[in-house]
């Protein structure tokens, strides 16, 4: 059974009196109906100036590699263009937007390490012309190490990055860096080269375990090699309707950060666990689908906040 699916049901006598658009996969299926058109008669105003987002939660399991790409598609899907750059040893990001990264792949390993132009690893996904990425390769496994000798190790990504921002004629409207789930190196390069942390949480136990830890991280940054760096964006993930402990997690999460939680959720989705492994964001794999047009409503909603806070500066 798919998101997307319609099921025909025969009546019988004593279904009757039950009118059938009062099932609740019917209110799930008018919902997102709904939910589409809203979507296609959205506007959106792209930034002014690129945003640099790393996508970073300590905790593993939470959808941050997911939420990275599929955030990025759907951006690209409105018109924004996107870098992502997969800081991640395991080479996830790439997959999933259809980057080739085999271990002779120029990729982000010789940016930091070897000096290379970041324009000289970009590839551009086949999803779309917007979206782009810098890939990993397994190289970056021994970067952590690498980094340790090197000069300025803390700001090698934050370099290359500037240079390329400035050199380029149509800049990014967002850079997405998605990095390992631990606080190295390679996280602190990604954090140093950001302003804005993206934080996805899963609708499940322990959904706060390592965020104080996280939230700690961000702070020594801040005081020590990036004042820019702020946590902007908490992106509820996982998220299940049927179970009260979904609600309750998303209501303790909303609680502790009103004010950089997305109101948008994203459920769990067959299509979205499906994706990559044909290569693509669930965007390109089932634009419709629940999981999708999710993504889709949580980028609108990072757009508006985004013209929200500069209109407010």
């Amino acid at each position: 059974m798919t998101e997307t699916e319609v099921f025909h049901v025969k009546h019988s006598p004593a279904s009757d009196d039950s009118p059938l658009d009062d099932t609740p996969l019917a209110r799930e299926l008018a919902d997102l109906s709904t939910r589409r058109r809203a979507l296609e008669h959205a506007s959106v105003t792209l930034p002014t100036a690129t945003r640099i987002i790393t996508v970073s939660n300590q905790k593993g399991g939470v959808g941050k590699t997911t939420s990275a790409v599929n955030l990025a598609a759907a951006l690209a899907h409105v018109g924004a263009r996107v870098l992502v750059i997969d800081l991640d040893p395991q080479g996830n990001a790439s997959t999933a937007l259809g980057i080739p990264h085999s271990a002779d792949t120029p990729s982000i390993y010789d940016v930091l390490i070897d000096d290379f132009p970041l324009v000289d690893v970009v590839q551009s996904s086949p999803e779309s012309d917007l979206l782009q990425c810098a890939p990993s390769t397994i190289h970056l496994a021994g970067a952590e190490i690498e980094l340790v000798a090197l000069v300025a190790r803390e700001h090698r990504l934050r370099t290359a990055l500037e240079t390329y921002l400035a050199a380029t004629t149509d800049a990014p409207h967002f850079v997405i860096i998605d990095c390992p789930p631990s606080l190295g190196l390679l996280t602190i390069n990604a954090f140093t080269a950001a302003s804005e942390v993206l934080i996805p949480i899963q609708c499940e136990y322990y959904a706060l375990e390592g965020l104080g830890q996280l939230m700690g991280s961000v702070e020594m940054i801040q005081k020590h090699l990036n004042p820019r760096l702020h946590v902007s964006t908490i992106l509820l993930t996982m998220f299940d309707a049927r179970t009260r402990l979904s609600g309750e997690v998303a209501d303790d999460v909303r609680t502790h950060f009103a004010g950089e939680t997305l109101t948008t959720v994203i459920p769990r989705s067959v299509r979205v666990s499906e994706a990559p492994s044909f290569g693509q964001t669930v965007i390109a794999y089932d634009v419709q689908s629940a999981g999708a047009v999710a993504y889709r409503e949580a980028a609108v909603e990072m757009l508006a906040r985004g013209v929200e806070r500069e209109g407010g500066r």
